[in-house]
């Protein structure tokens, strides 16, 4: 069998062979065309800090030791700003040799830097399940900014699965931007595609967004319910340049637009640590599909950390790790599904009114 990411119908397939297990049937919403949306169970483990199973532990044994009290998801919970939370998701695994997985927190989930990584039995990485793996799966929740609201059932975090290595060399990458753009513009190829950030500004002077220190609760389960001004500061700029501030957590944008070919899918590279003090990371797999046809740039989550930082225009912030697809899906981001960010600029997360 072909090497590569796993398509829509190959999940699909995983399902029906009980690969993907679910204690409640999986939806056909879930399925992206390279990825499946994992939802929340009924209970959440408030606990004392964040861990990982390690071998021949499961997490069960972990929250036997570490937990502090139990919530009942039913009818909607509140997950605080600053703490610790396990949630035992439906879906589970019995992965067949060959096949490994990947977690991400999705989109939405991201821009409300709420922190969540899928944590398994015997794991000694987050977010990164073996070939083979049969067990369940948990979701670790840290919301940084916003205390949200969930429920069971809502889906914070996705799952990708693959055969083999197929990701794309920096050789492949320039020839097939030189075949057809893979960003609007000159292409920065090394280790993965780069893409810098945009501080040109746009209405008013806008460039991004700054989570405010003391806000309301953000309810999870609602799409378009919330006042920005009631959770976000607006970051102007005229000179090209913004100073981040230590701890604070901000919305910006890519200056390049940038596509993902139906054959392929991509995952965003966190920023390293040693060219500046600070993080980006754009919590989610791009699918196929994603500004196919459509300009669509990359909107960045970004953290600074020890010091002020000076980010200016047109600085190179992270890069797209790009891998072929087992075969192509049967359907495409943005084409046949309600896909929340095609053709996207600098945009909140789905929660917010526009």
């Amino acid at each position: 069998m072909t090497d590569g990411v796993l398509p829509d119908s190959q999940i699909t397939a995983m399902i029906d062979g009980g690969q993907i297990t679910a204690s409640a049937p999986v939806t056909p919403g879930q399925v992206q065309p390279a990825s499946l949306d994992l939802r929340l169970g009924s209970v959440a483990y408030r606990v004392r800090a964040s861990f990982l199973a390690g071998p021949g532990r499961t997490v069960a044994d972990r929250l036997a030791r570490f937990k502090m009290h139990r919530m009942d998801l039913n009818g909607g919970a509140v997950l605080e700003k600053g703490c610790v939370y396990v949630v035992p998701l439906m879906e589970g695994l019995a992965l067949p040799a060959g096949v490994s997985a990947a977690a991400n927190a999705k989109s939405s989930t991201g821009r409300v830097d709420c922190l969540t990584r899928v944590i398994t039995d015997h794991g000694v990485e987050f977010d990164r399940i073996p070939e083979g793996y049969a067990g369940p799966l948990y979701a670790e929740i840290c919301p940084r900014s916003f205390s949200v609201l969930v429920e069971p059932g809502l889906a914070l975090n996705q799952i990708r699965f693959r055969r083999g290595q197929a990701v794309l060399s920096d050789a492949e990458l320039a020839a097939r931007h030189a075949d057809t753009p893979l960003v609007d513009g000159q292409a920065v190829i090394s280790d993965g595609l780069g893409f810098s950030v945009d501080l040109t500004p746009g209405t008013g002077g806008l460039v991004g967004y700054r989570a405010k220190p003391h806000t309301g609760v953000i309810d999870m389960t609602r799409v378009g319910a919330h006042d920005p001004a009631q959770f976000w500061e607006t970051v102007r700029g005229d000179d090209g340049m913004i100073i981040l501030d230590p701890g604070a957590f901000y919305i910006l944008v890519s200056r390049e637009a940038v596509t993902i070919p139906p054959d392929c899918a991509a995952e965003m590279s966190p920023y390293l640590a040693m060219v500046g003090e600070f993080r980006v990371h754009y919590a989610g797999f791009f699918d196929p599909g994603f500004g196919h046809g459509v300009p669509a740039r990359g909107v960045l989550e970004v953290r600074c950390h020890e010091a002020p930082f000076v980010l200016e225009h047109g600085q190179v912030v992270g890069r797209l790790v790009y891998e072929r697809m087992a075969a192509l899906p049967d359907r495409l981001y943005g084409g046949d599904i309600a896909s929340n960010y095609q053709g996207q600029g600098l945009k909140l997360s789905k929660h917010f009114r526009a």
